[in-house]
C-alpha cells in the first residue's frame, strides 16, 4: 500500500511549526501576494527561508501557493515575485493559471509544479492534459467522487491530491463566485470573503416570510453555505484509490484547528498503514473533531452529489471546547511556561493535548503570572497574551494545546 502524504496548512510560522509538530508530512504556505489567502498572515521572503530550513531539517516538504489568477496589470509584479523566490528550495509551487505556470517554468525550470484545486480538474483527461504541460501533481476539484478519484489515478499518470477535511471551497460549481458578486472581493485574487459561511434564506417574491431549502441540479451547481468536509471515516477507501496526498484546508484557521485535525488524521493514517485489515475508525477520533469549531460535517461529493444534506441552513457553528493556551517551554523544575490565548481562571478544568492523541486533564488550583522581566506573582486570572507558569503532574511537551469545555467558562 502506498501511504499518502498528509498535507497541512501553514498560514504563518507558528502554524507551520505546529503542523510539523503534530505530524504533517508536508505543508503549504503563501507569500504576501499571488496566493488565494491574502488575508492570512502569510510569509515574507525572509520568513519563507526560515520556514524551509525548519521543514527540511525535519524531512517535511514545503509547497508555495501561487494559485491566484492575475490580471495583466499584475504580471510584472508576479515576475519580480517569482524571481525573488526562485532561489528558495521549495519542493513545489502550487499553481492554477496557465500563464503563471509558463512564467514559473521560465524562471525556475526545475521547480516541480502542482495544480491547484482552483483549476477545477474533474476528469482524468483534464489531468492527463496537465501532465503534458509539465504538471506532476493535480489537486482534484471538491466535486470529485471516490470512483472518479480512482479512475483519475489509474489513467492520468499523475500524482493525485484530494482534500479530506475543512471548508468546501467549491469553485467549479459556483460557490466561490459569491465573494465577488456580493462583497466585491475576488476569491480568485486571494480576497475571498467566505460567503459560504454567511447566513442565507431563500424567499419567493410573492410569499414573504416563507423560507425554502435550496437544491442543486444534476450538474452539481450549488452556491449557498455548506457544511464542512470530513472524510475520516472513509480513509481506507480513499487511500485504496491510490491518491498521493491527503490535504487539510485551513490556512486562515488557528493552531488549535491545525493541531487537533492533524493529530487525528496522523494517527488514523498510521494505524491503517500498519494494519489495513484490522483497522477501525475510532469513536474518539470523531469526538476529537467534533470539539473544534465547525459547521456540521459532510462527506461532500465523495459518493455523488450531496443534495441538501451538504447544506447547513441554520448556519450555526458547533464547538464544545475552547482553546485557552499553548505550552511554550519546559522548565528544569518540571513546570511549564504557557502562553495564554483566552482568559484562564483558577478553578478551570483544563485539558492538555499533544501528538499521538495524548490527553491529560487538570483542575487549575493556582496561577503564577510571569512578567516580561522574568518575575512572577500569584494570580487568580490570566488574560490573553500573558504568560503563566503551571505545574502539571504529567508529562507535556512544547506545542501542546490547552483547552476547556465551554460549559466550564465563567
Amino acid at each position: 500500500m502506498q501511504r499518502p502524504e498528509l498535507l497541512a496548512p501553514a498560514g504563518n510560522m507558528e502554524k507551520l511549526r505546529t503542523a510539523v509538530h503534530y505530524g504533517a508530512d508536508a505543508v503549504y504556505l503563501g507569500g504576501r501576494a499571488f496566493g488565494l489567502r491574502n488575508l492570512a498572515d502569510n510569509f515574507s521572503i525572509h520568513e519563507m527561508a526560515a520556514a524551509l530550513e525548519f521543514c527540511h531539517e525535519r524531512e517535511v516538504r514545503a509547497y508555495l501557493t501561487v494559485n491566484s489568477y492575475p490580471h495583466n496589470d499584475a504580471l510584472e509584479r508576479l515576475e519580480r515575485y517569482l524571481s525573488e523566490v526562485a532561489e528558495l528550495p521549495f519542493d513545489a509551487y502550487i499553481v492554477a493559471d496557465p500563464g503563471v505556470m509558463e512564467l514559473a517554468r521560465e524562471i525556475s525550470p526545475r521547480r516541480e509544479l502542482h495544480l491547484s484545486t482552483q483549476a477545477n480538474t474533474i476528469n482524468w483527461r483534464s489531468a492527463r492534459f496537465w501532465r503534458s504541460q509539465g504538471i506532476s501533481r493535480v489537486n482534484l476539484a471538491r466535486e470529485t467522487t471516490l470512483e472518479a478519484m480512482a479512475e483519475t489515478v489509474a489513467k492520468s499518470g499523475l500524482d493525485v491530491e484530494v482534500f479530506v477535511h475543512g471548508a468546501l471551497c467549491v469553485s467549479y460549481s459556483g460557490r466561490c463566485l459569491l465573494s465577488s458578486a456580493m462583497a466585491g472581493r475576488d476569491a480568485n485574487q486571494g480576497e475571498c470573503a467566505h460567503p459560504c459561511r454567511w447566513n442565507y434564506h431563500l424567499v419567493e417574491e410573492k410569499r414573504p416570510g416563507e423560507f425554502f431549502p435550496v437544491h442543486e441540479d444534476e450538474s452539481g451547481t450549488f452556491i449557498f453555505n455548506s457544511r464542512d468536509l470530513c472524510l475520516l471515516e472513509h480513509l481506507p477507501a480513499i487511500v485504496s484509490s491510490g491518491v498521493a496526498s491527503l490535504k487539510i484546508e485551513g490556512r486562515m484557521k488557528g493552531i488549535n484547528y491545525v493541531a487537533s485535525v492533524l493529530r487525528v488524521y496522523r494517527q488514523a493514517l498510521d494505524e491503517y498503514a500498519a494494519d489495513p485489515l484490522g483497522y477501525r475508525c475510532r469513536p474518539e477520533w470523531l469526538e476529537e473533531l467534533s470539539k473544534l469549531s465547525h459547521r456540521g460535517y459532510t462527506t461532500g461529493f465523495l459518493f455523488g452529489a450531496p443534495r441538501d444534506v451538504g447544506q447547513e441552513y441554520t448556519s450555526a457553528y458547533l464547538r464544545s471546547h475552547e482553546f485557552v493556551g499553548l505550552v511554550e517551554a519546559l522548565r528544569e523544575d518540571g513546570s511549564v511556561v504557557v502562553g495564554v490565548r483566552n482568559r484562564i481562571n483558577v478553578g478551570d478544568e483544563l485539558e492538555f493535548v499533544g501528538p499521538g492523541m495524548r490527553s491529560h486533564r487538570l483542575r487549575l488550583d493556582g496561577l503564577l503570572l510571569l512578567d516580561p522581566e522574568g518575575g512572577t506573582q500569584d494570580g487568580d486570572v490570566a488574560n490573553p497574551n500573558q504568560r503563566v507558569i503551571m505545574h502539571p503532574p504529567f508529562s507535556v511537551g512544547p506545542f501542546d494545546l490547552i483547552r476547556r469545555e465551554k460549559t466550564s467558562m465563567p
